[in-house]
């Protein structure tokens, strides 16, 4: 073939390959743009119907209340309640609610066990009482488990799944002597349920007798966390903890292994917290006594509600607000949640 035609030809095959190129580009970039589009649209859905207990923002002028509703008669539970029944006060003032949450949001439960003094002995009981406030726990909840002594064991991390916690609960073993008590519930509010940890409500149920071995008068080390630390710590914690009082009084003193004045400073601690939170103190004289407590607390727990407001004063003067909470025409419950806050930093709502 002479030159000038071969160069034609060589011309119209590389110009064919060169369209057949953009074509096939052009055909990959549509594809490519429409696979983005479809999955901006899963994502605007996700967002849509997620769980709004587990995407919930709130900036830094809201105050956040968790407001547990009790019953006066124990046999006749709380029925739900809406915003509508609800009066917020910061400082007598009545407020606007702008975010409530139902009671039937998920939670984050963290079971704080004591294995120290005469419960070290009494495993079976401990395992079985455990498996029952799993048991009672509702199916969106997720629950940790952590036993302590003188050491801390996470025993389970959060989980919903009730089989792998059962297995868990199966495998605590007894731990060294002593008690850190101060220590162990610093943990669980600095890694488990500690700011950025989750954005569902969280509560946290502590089995012990309160003695820390940093009281007065009691043999060994104790916690490096002074009780005054933890209660700054449980202020600014948005975590609500429900104090299980295990009386182990009588046969702890009768070994003369901790003085009775040690037990009564437990239990103004213990108290203390509780009043912190806004819950009270249970009250179990013997492990057998903690089923039935760890299912009343699971009732009160399906009573808790997030309530929000916007203070309608505002300045940020570093003084101290006192809040309350008030049922409307409720007389047969009772609203209990932190005392207040100090206005220099509104999100960190603490009791006076």
């Amino acid at each position: 073939m002479p030159w000038p035609a071969a160069s034609m030809v060589i011309m119209r095959i590389e110009q064919t390959e060169l369209s057949d190129t953009r074509t096939f580009l052009a055909r990959v970039k549509g594809i490519f743009l429409a696979v983005v589009v479809l999955l901006a649209l899963a994502m605007s859905v996700f967002a849509q119907t997620a769980d709004p207990a587990d995407t919930i923002r709130i900036d830094s002028d809201l105050v956040n209340l968790q407001v547990s509703v009790l019953s006066h008669d124990p046999l006749k539970p709380a029925t739900s309640l809406q915003q509508r029944d609800f009066q917020v006060f910061d400082d007598g003032t009545p407020q606007e609610i702008s975010f409530f949450g139902a009671a039937d949001a998920p939670f984050d439960l963290v079971l704080l066990l004591d294995l120290s003094g005469s419960t070290a002995n009494k495993l079976k009981m401990i395992r079985k009482s455990a498996k029952r406030f799993v048991e009672a726990c509702r199916p969106m909840d997720r629950i940790a488990i952590v036993t302590f002594s003188e050491n801390l064991e996470v025993v389970s991390p959060l989980s919903s799944d009730h089989k792998v916690l059962e297995r868990d609960i199966d495998d605590i073993e007894r731990l060294s002597a002593g008690t850190n008590f101060w220590d162990a519930l610093r943990h669980v509010f600095e890694k488990i349920v500690g700011p950025g940890q989750s954005s569902r409500r969280t509560a946290v149920v502590v089995m012990t007798d309160g003695v820390d071995n940093a009281l007065p008068d009691v043999e060994g080390e104790g916690s490096r966390t002074t009780f005054e630390e933890l209660a700054n710590m449980a202020r600014r914690s948005e975590a609500i903890i429900f104090p299980v009082f295990l009386d182990t009084e009588k046969e702890e003193v009768k070994r003369h292994s901790t003085p009775a004045e040690a037990y009564v400073l437990a239990r103004a601690q213990l108290a203390r917290l509780a009043e912190i939170s806004g819950t009270v103190v249970h009250r179990a004289a013997e492990l057998s006594d903690l089923e039935s407590v760890y299912e009343q607390i699971i009732r009160d727990l399906g009573t808790v509600y997030s309530i929000g407001y916007r203070p309608a004063n505002n300045t940020r003067n570093g003084k101290w607000h006192k809040v309350s909470v008030a049922l409307a025409d409720r007389p047969e419950l009772a609203a209990r949640t932190r005392g207040g806050y100090y206005a220099g930093a509104l999100t960190a709502i603490t009791p006076k």
